[in-house]
């Protein structure tokens, strides 16, 4: 499928959804949206393939608040007019900011629900009904259970990242849940991969529907500097330490297979003076929050993250993303790596393999289908994390304006990197970019995602 829009203005969008992406500096739809926003507005099912960062939210968002605005009748008390259904809580309190971004000047009840939380505030929010209702399958599900929510009114339905609904165990509860909607709907499913089980169950859930896929499915972000480095598992701390100790890697995220990896690593780089934090589901909903908040605000430098907590991560100006574990399932490395290179900027991972991580690095190659490029180990890993710290320090890092925080957009929102990508001047380092790419597919550095946050 192709589009020739080459700005939101070209789309059939109404005045006051026109506003609120000016208000956001928003101009150049993303392909994603391009393409996708005029077959929605019709009505149609939709298959997106899409990697995280390219905008999708607001490709499916925009013609949903397009449609609820043209018939303005209200949703029946404890139900809703259109379901979105995330993975997890992060995400769907994205999607659900989304919403109202765009919807601010629609006068729309939205709401948003999840677990991990006490339930009468989400109750009380739903108990009027609301148009827009984001949730998560596991507290969904209790709700209707409870009768404080019922299913027979949602006239849209959109699966968001329905292969992370499949890696976290989530499929039967989807399938409950589809039991529950009516059969007249529009339904959009949204997956960065197309395994046997999706598409099975895309097959089942949709109706002619149209199919959008942005870049070739399972692909990596075009913009990401990919790397390995082949290291024994023990002395994995003692790389992560040495490679943290570059400034160029000015906001990071790390990722492990296990919270209590994820909780020891945190403890690594702090006996090493490295600031970071950690995000998993042993963290409480509020600990978590806090965490995310300071890595977006730069007050944290480095967030170390599971699989599962990392979904819906969606923060502007990501330097690097190390694999300190490469996952057992090749998916989880697209959904990983495409945490940096938003928004048109540039991004590098790099990826940690010992000896019994191999197949799974040929498994990631495999599903990539390309090779990941191979970096010489620094001698200096021999050391532990205690006696890297020891040594006399790197020159000063810059203040946190200059590096870890990120440069505003023209809209006033942090993100992006800054016009040297964050990094001082001077000879690239081994993990800093050697040379520049032109970026793509935005006009300017007033967008998060080339036009919206996914």
């Amino acid at each position: 499928m192709t589009s020739n829009v080459i700005s939101f203005a070209d789309l059939a969008l109404i005045e006051p959804l026109q506003r609120a992406l000016a208000s956001e500096n928003y101009t150049t739809p993303t392909p994603i949206q391009a393409q996708a926003i005029p077959v929605l507005l019709t009505g149609r099912d939709l298959v997106g393939c899409a990697q995280t960062g390219t905008g999708k939210t607001a490709a499916f968002a925009l013609p949903i608040l397009q449609r609820l605005a043209a018939d303005r009748r209200p949703a029946h008390p404890k139900s809703a007019r259109v379901l979105v259904l995330a993975p997890t809580r992060e995400l769907a309190l994205q999607i659900d900011d989304s919403f109202r971004t765009y919807g601010r000047h629609l006068g729309l009840r939205t709401a948003v629900i999840f677990g991990g939380v006490g339930q009468n505030p989400q109750v009380a929010a739903i108990t009027r009904g609301v148009q827009i209702l984001v949730a998560t399958p596991g507290r969904l599900l209790d709700l209707i259970n409870q009768r404080h929510l019922s299913l027979g009114g949602i006239e849209v339905f959109v699966l968001d990242e329905a292969d992370r609904m499949l890696d976290m165990g989530f499929i039967n509860d989807v399938r409950k849940i589809l039991a529950l909607l009516p059969k007249q709907r529009q339904t959009l499913l949204f997956s960065a991969t197309m395994p046997p089980a999706i598409a099975s169950l895309a097959k089942s859930m949709l109706t002619n529907p149209a199919q959008v896929a942005v870049t070739p499915i399972a692909s990596t972000a075009e913009r990401i500097d990919q790397r390995v480095l082949h290291v024994p598992g023990d002395k994995k701390p003692a790389l992560l330490v040495h490679i943290l100790r570059d400034p160029a890697l000015a906001r990071v995220l790390v990722f492990t297979r296990t919270k209590h990896r994820a909780n020891k690593v945190v403890r690594d780089l702090e006996r090493a003076r490295i600031p970071a934090d950690a995000i998993h589901g042993n963290k409480s909903q509020s600990a978590r929050q806090k965490a995310l908040a300071d890595f977006k605000s730069g007050e944290c430098r480095v967030l170390v993250a599971t699989d599962i907590a990392a979904r819906g991560i969606d923060v502007d100006g990501v330097t690097h993303v190390i694999n300190f574990d490469l996952p057992n399932e090749p998916e989880s490395y697209v959904h990983r790596i495409g945490r940096t290179a938003r928004a048109g900027a540039e991004g590098i991972a790099i990826s940690f393999c010992d000896g019994q991580e191999r197949t799974y690095l040929r498994d990631i190659e495999r599903l990539t289908r390309q090779r990941i490029t191979v970096v010489p180990t620094p001698p200096m890993v021999e050391s532990t994390p205690a006696e890297i710290a020891a040594r006399p320090p790197l020159p000063a890092r810059p203040q946190a304006a200059e590096r870890g925080r990120p440069a505003q957009h023209a809209g006033g929102r942090p993100g992006g990197h800054q016009a040297n990508g964050g990094r001082p001047a001077g000879k690239p380092h081994r993990f800093q970019h050697s040379r520049r790419r032109k970026p793509t597919g935005h006009t300017g550095g007033g967008r998060r995602e080339a036009a919206s946050p996914s």
